[in-house]
């Protein structure tokens, strides 16, 4: 019962948060030309340019990162995020609100704002809405030495470099403010201003907890030898770091296998290493 919640709970995050993300470009963004990095910020160009709608664009994009996905990142990257990424597209192009304001300043700090709130629920479902996401972690796969953030900055200053060109130097000012004010409102929605958070698990279940980890986030696991100093046994520690993105869905894994576990969690300043 309490698994059919959480993934009712899941599902129910995943359209909020597509559905505010949607607004977000509706109401403030498209309306000014405001191209806030990835597929959505190609989307908004080449609706300027030619005409085709937004959501179209980044579904259509979709597609062929999706197929790579499949073939190198395996099936289980997520139904969720398919299910959030084809919302997103459905929602842009169907809901038809005005725009809120004549003001490209508020349209960008307030549009980043939503679309942080947006996609912080989105997170929340542990899902992502694919694009430059799926992408970055592709391109991870053939060069590990690349980190991922590094991937996702690079191909968003792209698309703000190209809509510097065609909306000009203005609108490409607005959109850095867009993706700054998401990417903090994110952190906010999620675990607070940290981009990262170091997890350290006590259990007896440590081996299931840890092949977990690494088999449905993708992420390094280290043990540490302890010891109880009350019974003295001995059992592995865990230690793991994650992204904002993750941490939702870590929590979930400890208590699935073990509710009874000691967990701390703290904020992380600066990780260096693969996959950061």
């Amino acid at each position: 019962m309490k698994k059919l919640y959480l993934l009712i709970k899941d599902y129910v995050l995943i359209v909020v948060g597509t559905f505010l993300t949607a607004l977000a470009f509706n109401f403030f963004l498209i309306p000014h030309k405001i191209a806030p990095g990835g597929l959505s910020g190609i989307g908004t160009v080449l609706y300027y340019l030619f005409g085709i709608p937004v959501g179209v664009t980044m579904l259509l994009l979709n597609v062929p990162i999706f197929i790579m996905a499949v073939k190198k990142l395996g099936k289980d990257f997520g139904f969720k995020t398919l299910l959030a990424t084809v919302l997103l597209s459905a929602f842009i192009d169907l809901v038809k609100v005005p725009s809120l304001t004549h003001d490209s300043i508020l349209a960008s700090i307030y549009g980043g704002v939503l679309m942080g709130v947006g996609l912080g629920l989105v997170f929340q479902g542990n899902a992502t809405t694919g694009g430059t996401d799926l992408f970055a972690k592709i391109v991870h796969k053939f060069y590990p030495l690349v980190g991922v953030g590094w991937i996702l900055f690079v191909v968003d200053f792209l698309v703000v470099l190209t809509a510097a060109i065609v909306f000009g130097p203005n609108q490409a000012l607005y959109a850095l403010v867009s993706l700054y004010l998401s990417a903090r409102v994110i952190d906010v929605v999620l675990e607070g201003l940290d981009s990262a958070k170091a997890f350290i698990i006590v259990s007896d279940h440590a081996d299931e907890i840890s092949h977990r980890i690494m088999t449905e986030i993708d992420r390094g696991v280290t043990f540490l030898e302890g010891r109880g100093a009350y019974t003295m046994q001995r059992k592995n520690v865990i230690l793991c770091v994650v992204n904002r993105a993750q941490v939702v869905r870590l929590k979930a894994i400890v208590n699935e296998v073990d509710p009874l576990a000691f967990v701390l969690v703290t904020d992380v300043r600066e990780v260096m290493g693969e996959g950061f």
